[in-house]
């Protein structure tokens, strides 16, 4: 679904249009939550999908936040990207067709994946604030086993 570019223009920020609707990255280290390990879930800002977990998200040391999985790999679309002298495969959200960052075959187990995402991709919402900001469902993914 293709977006009102006047209505994102208006409702992102400069970082977040850029690299949702542009392609564009972020600065390592330098961006809302590369270094955010709260419990709570990452929505995209421009669907509010629901797209990662803080219970997949892993300090992979490069400055991005980094997730082993998506929270339903149906909301996620990979597309080769052969941008900037390299292959590599971009991450898109199914809903909103925003940019998100990009996978890479080098994360830990079980999978070995590292979905390494731009944080202006992203909204987080904590796990107190689930049932308050709408995504009370979505409380299960942290009661305890």
């Amino acid at each position: 679904m293709k977006r009102d570019q006047a209505e994102l223009k208006k409702r992102l920020n400069a970082v977040q249009y850029e690299v949702t609707q542009k392609n564009g990255t972020e600065p390592p280290f330098h961006n809302e939550y590369w270094n955010t390990f709260e419990e709570g879930i990452y929505v995209d800002i421009v669907s509010g999908k629901p797209l990662f977990s803080s219970k997949d998200k892993f300090d992979a040391g490069c400055g991005w936040p980094s997730f082993t999985k998506p929270i339903d790999d149906s909301d996620i679309v990979e597309k080769q990207d052969l941008t900037h002298n390299m292959i590599r495969t971009e991450v898109r959200s199914r809903h909103a067709d925003s940019h998100l960052g990009h996978v890479f075959n080098d994360g830990p187990a079980p999978n070995g994946l590292r979905y390494c995402i731009n944080s202006a991709a992203l909204k987080f919402i904590p796990k107190d604030q689930l049932e308050a900001a709408g995504y009370g469902e979505w409380s299960a993914l942290f009661e305890e086993e």
